[in-house]
């Protein structure tokens, strides 16, 4: 059986550390996905609010270096809860359960505010969207490259 997840998103809010009652590290968030695809009708693709809990390590690792509205790429399982609220009645919970916890964008876009996220344009239901050159302020792994050569590759 395969219980793999890896999502990419938005934190909604800081993290949140605990420690359990044997003195175990652990981090609730929850992560703002957007969906891939845009409605029919043209409207604004939706997105989904994923609750993430990370454990050890990971938990302090996530409350130590992210912040709300960082980017951040989790991968773990998929885990399904069953509760019961004060009203007695049954309730079902689905959560991420982080491995790991990645930047989704560079140190250097972080230190400035900026999200250093270029989108390519997407397609929706197979209409081709307009093609557009990247935005002139976006990072280019690149640039370092550019030091007056004829422009061959040492390759």
């Amino acid at each position: 059986m395969l219980n793999h997840i890896t999502l990419m998103g938005r934190l909604t809010r800081d993290p949140e550390l605990r420690y359990t009652a044997s003195n175990t590290p652990v981090a609730s968030f929850s992560l703002a996905v957007d969906r891939d695809f845009a409605p029919r009708d043209g409207g604004e693709r939706q997105t989904d609010f994923i609750d993430i809990v990370a454990w050890r390590q990971t938990a302090e690792f996530v409350s130590k270096y992210f912040t709300k509205g960082q980017l951040a790429v989790v991968s773990g399982r998929l885990q399904i809860r069953d509760w019961t609220d004060r009203d007695g009645n049954k309730r079902r919970s689905a959560e991420v359960v982080a491995d790991n916890v990645y930047f989704g964008d560079s140190k250097k876009s972080r230190e400035s505010g900026d999200s250093g996220a270029y989108r390519a344009p997407q397609e929706s239901y197979g209409r081709p969207a307009a093609q557009s050159a990247p935005p002139q302020s976006a990072p280019s792994a690149f640039a370092e490259l550019d030091d007056g050569d004829d422009g061959d590759l040492p390759f």
